[in-house]
């Protein structure tokens, strides 16, 4: 029986207590029955939050995964990575939408379904792959299963109903080390590890060296020391699983594999710091582990792991009442900007995710005000191996500067695509040979925001003081157009953009623009030398002038291939003086339609007519 959605979004809303922070999940969960998200069912939810409508509607129209114009009831979303194109994903796109007789991003004309692209689902070692509702995922597309899936959604055949192979995910693991091989089982229990000293349990992972394996590599044990000095009763601990990097699936095994540490590391770091509220977010793409997650926590709090009084250790900075600390689960919507802390903050907190103004950090000002730390899953897992096995174990691994090990997503052109474990100061030859590589031309470490790796360099290390990592390792090989890489990833960078500042908002739409005007094929030879520095200098402005990382790093990839394989750029820049790619003629056919002329007398040029 289908409700009215007024009448979906009280229940949702009374679900999540009327609470305007919700605000995020009351959208998700309200979407998920109505489809999509009208402006009379906008004003119902704001006038129930007692929020401003401009307010709800801001938010609902900054996450991509949110719908305010009507969609397929079936929402067929393909993954966009450059390593879902190299498998055929467009081609197998267009498929589906000639069987289903649709254009992409437009629903069929009884709004039974829609087809679309995403960004990276993070299932780049199984793809091409799609996101089915912003719910299910489907793995390991080819012709076949296209022809079989437009026969299903044809029938109307229910989500549910599809066969149960199309949904798995392997987490196929190369190689283990110290996190993916697990905690030993004869390894000190949490509650002994709470047992000891809030500033003890920090001195530990400072001790050790470790260091945010979320691409900055910043101290964590710092952070943790900055938010339990900071001023305040209340804290808070967020565990960042907004893996948006394209190129990175590495949260997505440790958290379907090892949630227990996960949340382990979240746990000790709330003694640390004194934290009463933790937080895990989980990107929008990786809604089919929220059951999983949700289980795991219900256990843990049975477990006396959670909850009031955690296992029996008194908590607070001064030690005088119970360790109280739960975790609760925050969904995505669809925002590569929330990978930033304090853009994921802002969303917390029911609102558009637009990095914060710093300072004050968030450790000392995060999440309703409250200091806050913000790590990311696989330094929570570390954290719990280290609080386990001690500074001195983890020291061991890796180098001086770069202490432990890093877990490497790698897809692309190489045989074994998966997951893989080294002690930071690994080469990156060696990861390339392990993984089966064929004649690569260059290695994409750390996703677009990271660094393009040529041959010539392939003895460099994985280290924070060589080449670092935030787990992204896509292999590139010699048949590969590094500058149509580089323009893929420029697109993902300006579709990405939150608009705050100027010179992302701007920027990135100017770099896209300038690389389709070198790649026109219509237009070859109109590119020149003039075209290549004006990127140089978009690269410098938005490096500079950008207020956060996603701006800082947008034309990173353009940086790289220009500096390593300038040829590509070359090829296409076959004119001799600079051609403007504004067209002011095709730019009146407006005015040509609207008053009815294409005589020469309203043409800018002599050109032959159409």
């Amino acid at each position: 029986m289908n409700l009215a959605p007024h009448t979906v979004a009280d229940a949702v809303l009374a679900h999540w207590g009327h609470d305007p922070h919700a605000l995020v999940q009351v959208l998700r969960e309200t979407q998920a029955h109505t489809h999509w998200l009208s402006r009379p069912l906008l004003t119902h939810i704001a006038q129930a939050l007692h929020l401003p409508l401009a307010h709800v509607e801001g938010v609902a129209t900054f996450y991509r995964f949110f719908h305010t114009h009507p969609v397929g009831h079936t929402r067929v979303l393909f993954s966009d990575h450059i390593t879902d194109r190299m498998l055929g994903s467009e081609a197998l796109l267009h498929r589906l939408c000639q069987r289903l007789g649709v254009a992409p991003g437009q629903p069929d004309a009884r709004g039974r379904f829609s087809v679309d692209r995403t960004s990276c689902t993070g299932l780049c070692d199984q793809g091409p792959a799609l996101l089915v509702n912003h719910h299910q995922v489907v793995t390991r597309l080819d012709a076949t299963r296209v022809d079989a899936l437009a026969d299903l959604m044809l029938a109307e055949v229910p989500v549910s109903d599809w066969p149960a192979d199309w949904f798995k995910v392997v987490n196929r693991v190369h190689r283990a080390d110290a996190l993916l091989s697990g905690v030993a089982a004869d390894a000190p229990s949490l509650p002994s590890v709470l047992a000891r000293e809030p500033q003890a349990l920090i001195d530990e992972v400072a001790r050790a060296g470790l260091r945010g394996r979320g691409g900055a590599g910043f101290s964590t044990a710092f952070k943790w020391q900055a938010c339990h000095d900071a001023a305040g009763p209340l804290r808070c601990v967020v565990c960042n699983a907004d893996e948006g990097e394209p190129g990175t699936f590495k949260d997505r095994a440790l958290l379907s594999d090892h949630a227990d540490a996960v949340f382990d590391g979240m746990t000790i770091a709330a003694r640390a710091i004194g934290a009463q509220q933790g937080w895990l977010y989980l990107r929008g793409e990786y809604r089919y582990l929220l059951p999983h997650l949700q289980a795991t926590l219900e256990r843990r709090r049975a477990d006396g792991l959670l909850g009031r009084n955690v296992a029996g250790v008194m908590g607070g900075l001064d030690g005088s009442s119970g360790f109280d600390f739960d975790i609760g689960i925050h969904l995505g919507a669809g925002a590569y900007v929330c990978g930033e802390e304090s853009a994921l903050i802002e969303s917390l907190e029911g609102k558009r995710g637009m990095p914060r103004i710093r300072p004050p950090y968030p450790v000392e000002s995060g999440y309703l005000g409250r200091p806050t730390v913000v790590n990311n899953v696989e330094t929570f897992c570390a954290v719990a191996h280290i609080a386990r096995r001690g500074a001195d174990w983890w020291a061991s691994l890796g180098t001086a500067s770069s202490t432990g090990t890093s877990i490497h997503s790698v897809s692309g052109d190489c045989e074994r695509p998966g997951l893989y474990e080294y002690p930071l100061g690994t080469p990156i030859s060696r990861i390339l040979a392990d993984c089966g590589a064929h004649q690569p031309q260059a290695v994409q470490v750390s996703g677009p925001s990271g660094t393009c790796v040529p041959a010539s360099d392939f003895g460099r290390r994985i280290a924070f003081d060589d080449v670092p990592s935030a787990g992204g390792f896509t292999v590139l090989n010699r048949t590969r157009d590094l500058f149509e890489v580089a323009r893929h990833f420029a697109r993902f960078f300006a579709h990405e953009s939150c608009g705050l500042c100027t010179p992302c908002r701007v920027g990135t739409h100017l770099v896209v623009r300038r690389l389709d005007k070198l790649a026109h094929e219509r237009g070859a030879g109109r590119g020149s030398a003039f075209d290549l520095e004006r990127l140089r200098e978009l690269n410098t402005l938005l490096h500079s002038g950008a207020h956060c990382g996603l701006g800082a790093s947008a034309c990173n990839p353009l940086r790289d291939t220009l500096a390593h394989f300038g040829q590509a750029y070359a090829q296409r820049t076959g004119a001799a003086q600079f051609e403007p790619e504004f067209n002011l003629d095709a730019e009146l056919s407006v005015a040509r339609r609207a008053t009815g002329r294409n005589d020469p007398g309203a043409h800018l040029h002599t050109e032959p007519l159409p």
